[in-house]
């Protein structure tokens, strides 16, 4: 039969319909699919070693037949899985300490690919760093046809359907395959990077000749799916900014001038410059769709204000939403304090008011009474109405969904919109995961600002720490302690939230201790954290769920146990938490774990967001950064942004010129790209981003 892209794989030679559906299940349907599902790893056979040459203290790749094998106890109860493998050149055994398992695994006949150190014991013996089987024991597959010049590909699998399975499949059909794939729309732009094309990535990747090849192949793949992702966020950027004509607000200089002339402190130049940038966007025709983005303590609030009053010199209201209502009421306070010399108060909407208070409130909104509004949830309401919303501000925006910034957008006619984020992240993740956006971004953090102090300590340190802890609070101060779990678990050596917080009662008394974590309630949560604002906790035990937002001037101590299990970012948006007020803070990292030390030592050096971030990306990808998981963004398969900046750049770049051209990809030579994006995204060009 004739082969396309779309053909069903059970329509293969080799699969059939029971195995077409272990294929359903790694999520391969299609011809397409599987030339798309690429091997995790390689094994390079490219210098196998005939087993007769293997000398004792080399490091050797060999591939032999299994002709006989056992499981040996040792005098320690060490049971050791032993296999002797044969090759035209000789005979060598094979011995795995503490595997015995692999007795199930590796069959008597089978074709085996070893790798790893030639030690003597008894005479030579390879102790495999990894193995796989190449071919079963009636395979008609031979030594040399799997042996020197080969980089044999390892593809994620499932039960039912082996790696050396679809590896079999796609070899026997891979020519075909490849017959079926086309330039592809991206290839123009692709020939800029020198890239392969699409026909010799998928060769490259699933039929490799050197240890080298499937990182180009690699790179092609990566591009098709940045170029993708850069048309689906520059087409949003045109919905936010050009699709929807917002206001065009006029420079006055009235409230905006009386606020930086009373402000207690002189704004960095990074406050200057992102001022300037939101301003140059409120005055054009176009609305403003912006990211403020800035380290901790670097005074993103007040840039907001300076946007909000603009607004409010032209007539119009402004609206902060916070995702909490600790945080809403903070962010309230702030607001008050700076609009105090101007006599302007700020109306605050939350949920827990009673309802008499908030039908007042939401009465002062729609009559325009109210023209700075803070609050959270409750202002996207079907009962919250704006009299003329003409901004929104949306603090940590990731913590909301895409509906809910959406549903306080559409609570005006088309207002500008500024997002606030305290999670620094690496220029290319920004690029990408926030592409339909314009970025202003603050570093600098005022010169009375000290950096924390950040020490990496051992658990033989716990008293000495306690101690620290205890001279601290009694001086005035408060401290945080945060831990990774939540309770004590038989499978992890971990200490929990909720023992320690009773451990910590019993050695820090007459100290007063509290406790928040993530299961408990809401309204519970924010009482207990309320508490330890008002100074009436000394001590709070908490998990990450005081990671961003609250802001206790007064706390001088974060100590942090299993550092090792959290990423760096994590770890930077704890540790600033405290040092927040006129005096030091100290942050303590208390670990055991050795190998992470040089890590964690690494990260006590720096006190910059932004390098923290691009340290996380490098060590952790993409998943794992603070921020991204719960941004509802992308899941990226073959691009990698801690190395793939290039891509990234000339992808955004045409991906741009082509929405300005087509914003909606409706011409007959952009239909293939339209398509290829809805197939790629679950919401296809209904698209992950408000606007």
């Amino acid at each position: 039969m004739a082969l396309a892209l779309d053909t069903p794989v059970q329509f293969l030679k080799g699969v059939g319909p029971r195995r077409a559906e272990a294929f359903q299940r790694i999520g391969i349907a299609t011809v397409e699919d599987l030339l798309y599902h690429v091997p995790h790893r390689y094994l390079d056979a490219t210098s196998v070693t005939p087993i007769a040459k293997a000398a004792v203290g080399s490091d050797v790749t060999l591939v032999g037949r299994v002709v006989s094998k056992a499981v040996v106890p040792t005098r320690r109860r060490l049971r050791i899985f032993r296999a002797v493998i044969r090759d035209t050149s000789g005979i060598v055994e094979c011995a795995w300490p503490g595997q015995a398992y692999l007795d199930r695994v590796i069959k008597q006949g089978q074709l085996l690919l070893v790798t790893g150190p030639v030690k003597h014991y008894h005479g030579r013996q390879v102790v495999p760093r990894e193995q796989v089987v190449l071919a079963e024991a009636d395979d008609e597959e031979r030594e040399d046809e799997v042996g020197s010049g080969m980089v044999l590909p390892v593809y994620p699998a499932t039960e039912g359907l082996s790696h050396r399975q679809i590896r079999r499949v796609i070899a026997d059909h891979l020519d075909r395959m490849l017959g079926c794939v086309t330039s592809g729309q991206s290839s123009d732009v692709a020939a800029e990077l020198n890239l392969l094309s699409l026909r010799e990535a998928f060769a490259a990747l699933h039929r490799p000749t050197s240890a080298a090849q499937p990182e180009s192949g690699r790179r092609r793949l990566a591009f098709d799916e940045l170029f993708d992702l850069q048309l689906v966020v520059a087409r949003a950027r045109y919905l936010a900014t050009s699709a929807h004509k917002g206001y065009q607000f006029e420079i006055k200089k009235e409230l905006t001038t009386a606020l930086k002339r009373d402000l207690p402190f002189e704004l960095t130049a990074d406050q200057r410059k992102a001022v300037r940038e939101i301003t140059r966007d409120m005055t054009a025709a176009d609305r403003m769709h912006r990211l403020l983005m800035g380290d901790v303590g670097t005074g993103k609030t007040v840039v907001a204000l300076f946007a909000m009053l603009l607004v409010l010199e032209n007539e119009h209201q402004a609206v902060f939403m916070a995702p909490t209502e600790l945080l809403a009421e903070q962010h309230a306070q702030t607001i008050t304090t700076l609009l105090a010399p101007l006599g302007l108060v700020p109306e605050v909407l939350i949920g827990r008011l009673s309802q008499g208070e908030k039908k007042a409130i939401r009465e002062r909104i729609a009559d325009g009474t109210s023209r700075i509004v803070v609050g959270t949830h409750a202002l996207i309401q079907e009962n919250t109405r704006f009299w003329r919303l003409g901004l929104a501000v949306i603090d940590e925006q990731h913590r909301f969904g895409v509906e809910q910034r959406a549903a306080l957008i559409e609570k005006g006619e088309a207002p500008d919109v500024l997002l606030l984020s305290a999670t620094p992240i690496p220029r290319t993740l920004a690029l990408t995961l926030y592409g339909d956006l314009d970025i202003s971004t603050l570093k600098q953090k005022p010169v009375s600002q000290t950096p924390v102090k950040t020490g990496v300590r051992s658990d033989k340190d716990r008293s000495a720490i306690y101690g620290f802890l205890r001279e601290q609070c009694k001086r005035g101060r408060q401290a945080f302690v945060v831990y990774p779990v939540i309770d004590e678990s038989e499978k992890v050596d971990l200490k929990a939230a909720t023992t320690m917080a009773v451990e910590l009662e019993k050695r820090l008394a007459p100290l007063s201790v509290g406790l928040v974590h993530g299961k408990l309630k809401a309204d519970d949560r924010d009482a207990v954290m309320r508490r330890f604002r008002d100074g009436d906790l000394d001590v709070l035990v908490a998990t990450t769920v005081i990671e961003v937002g609250i802001d206790v001037p007064n706390a001088t101590v974060m100590v942090i146990e299993h550092p090792e299990r959290f990423g760096l970012a994590q770890l930077h948006q704890l540790r600033g938490r405290v040092g927040r007020g006129a005096e030091e803070g100290h942050c303590i990292l208390l670990t055991d774990d050795y190998v992470s030390a040089r890590r964690l030592k690494q990260f006590a050096r720096t006190s910059d967001g932004f390098k923290i971030a691009e340290l996380d990306l490098k060590e952790r990808g993409i998943g794992e950064l603070a921020g991204v998981r719960q941004s509802g963004g992308f899941n990226l398969r073959y691009a990698d942004l801690a190395t793939d900046d290039d891509l990234v750049n000339v992808a955004r770049r045409a991906a741009l010129g082509i929405i300005a051209d087509d914003p909606n990809l409706s011409r007959k030579s952009h239909l293939g790209l339209r398509q290829r994006i809805e197939r790629r995204y679950e919401r296809g060009m209904e698209l992950f981003r408000v606007g």
